[in-house]
């Protein structure tokens, strides 16, 4: 049975791997087990969560590909677009392009399994931000927020305009997280956050957010890739 470690940026991301990621993929013989990204060390300690830095993730990451060995352990990320790493490899040639997202996340893709160079490593950036995977079903909201119909239709007009959930663009006022917020002040992004996502379904995500699915659908084949070349 293929091990599966989601380097996870933030709680809300740990914890929709380890309720909605991991029971799914349970069902394609995949176990995951979750971390928290390392942002910093300072003396001997390492401090989890956020993705801001990239040499203490990539050393963190790096020193699990060395410990865990065995040809049956994935690694993949889950990570933000939002606000990424100024040291991020790849993202000179990605900011190139900003018409492209999707080009510019594969660009960051491909340039971070090259920097760790284990083709065990599957690494996954988010278009923009976790918070646009709320946005494959605003309605979701109605059981954190009752009678805010407005508030949820206002997010549902702003999917419509872009079409797919990953399309709304990373601004500091205009990420996905920002607009939600702009509709409930209160929103707290470790519950609600994980907890819309799992009402909402992977299904649903999948069929509105392509680059999340193609990662879904690559994690979906880890046990088969056991005796294939990994795509």
């Amino acid at each position: 049975m293929p091990r599966l470690y989601v380097y996870a940026e933030g709680q809300t991301e740990q914890t929709f791997a380890n309720n909605v990621l991991g029971p799914h993929l349970a069902n394609f013989g995949v176990h995951v087990s979750t971390i928290l990204v390392a942002n910093a060390r300072h003396k001997g300690k390492v401090n989890r969560g956020g993705a801001t830095n990239y040499a203490p993730m990539r050393k963190d990451i790096n020193n699990l590909l060395k410990q865990e060995k065995s040809g049956d352990v994935f690694f993949t990320t889950m990570i933000d677009f939002y606000a990424i790493s100024r040291e991020f490899p790849g993202l000179e040639a990605a900011e190139k392009i900003p018409h492209l997202p999707y080009r510019q996340v594969e660009i960051l893709e491909a340039a971070f399994s090259a920097n760790l160079g284990d083709r065990r490593f599957l690494p996954h950036i988010q278009l923009y931000e976790y918070e646009a995977y709320l946005f494959a079903d605003p309605s979701q909201f109605r059981l954190y927020y009752e009678k805010h119909e407005p508030q949820i239709a206002a997010l549902q007009a702003i999917v419509d305009q872009y079409g797919s959930p990953e399309l709304i663009d990373g601004g500091s006022h205009t990420a996905p997280s920002k607009r939600i917020l702009a509709q409930f002040p209160d929103y707290n992004k470790v519950v609600e956050g994980a907890g819309i996502a799992a009402l909402i379904g992977l299904q649903t995500i999948r069929d509105r957010c392509p680059h999340f699915a193609a990662w879904l659908t690559r994690l979906e084949q880890l046990a088969n890739s056991l005796t294939q070349p990994l795509a």
